[in-house]
């Protein structure tokens, strides 16, 4: 019992991380306003990690902030690392590093996928009942980018957008993809 409880405040734990690790790796491709104020937060609740993996890994102005990422995959790497710990008690054999970069990289995909599903899903909703909210111009920013090729293909019905639903649906697909992937080539880190 204890260990699932451990387990399930890990998974929320990590999750929220990693989450806000990549949503800060978003807003710099995006180019989103440093200024805008869910930027801002996002910076001040990330640079305890980012700031130091900088000095590592410097991002010069590029489109992809590595630091960011790289935060985002070590996250994932130590919670693999304490699932483990909580699900067996033992240390994790040597042989199964290779196994915890890859595990790391795909719980990392699975991340951004779940990041896209939710900021879409809040943008849809909010579209509804709260077109004006503040922070529907950083959520337009953000996906955009995602629903317009769909909504090239998407059939129109008059002001319902189907292009939402057409991604939500594209990243659940996606998730059981990786977390097939993920179980075929290390299933010991599926947890």
């Amino acid at each position: 019992m204890i260990g699932e409880i451990l387990r399930f405040l890990l998974d929320i734990v990590f999750n929220l991380v990693g989450a806000i690790l990549l949503a800060r790796a978003w807003i710099h491709a995006a180019k989103l306003h440093p200024f805008n104020p869910m930027s801002q937060a996002i910076y001040q609740a990330t640079n305890w990690l980012v700031q130091p993996l900088r000095k590592i890994v410097p991002t010069p102005g590029g489109m992809f902030d590595w630091a960011s990422l790289l935060g985002a995959l070590l996250a994932a790497a130590v919670y693999l690392l304490l699932m483990w710990l909580v699900s067996t008690t033992s240390m994790l054999p040597v042989k199964l590093l290779p196994g915890l970069v890859g595990a790391s990289i795909v719980t990392l995909g699975r991340w951004a996928l779940n990041l896209i599903v939710w900021m879409t899903l809040i943008q849809a909703v909010l579209s509804w009942v709260n077109p004006m909210a503040t922070i529907m111009p950083v959520l337009t920013t953000l996906t955009d980018p995602l629903l317009a090729p769909i909504r090239r293909i998407t059939p129109k019905f008059g002001a319902l957008d189907l292009a939402p639903l057409v991604l939500v649906v594209l990243a659940q697909v996606a998730t059981i993809v990786l977390s097939r992937i993920s179980f075929s080539l290390f299933p010991l880190f599926v947890l």
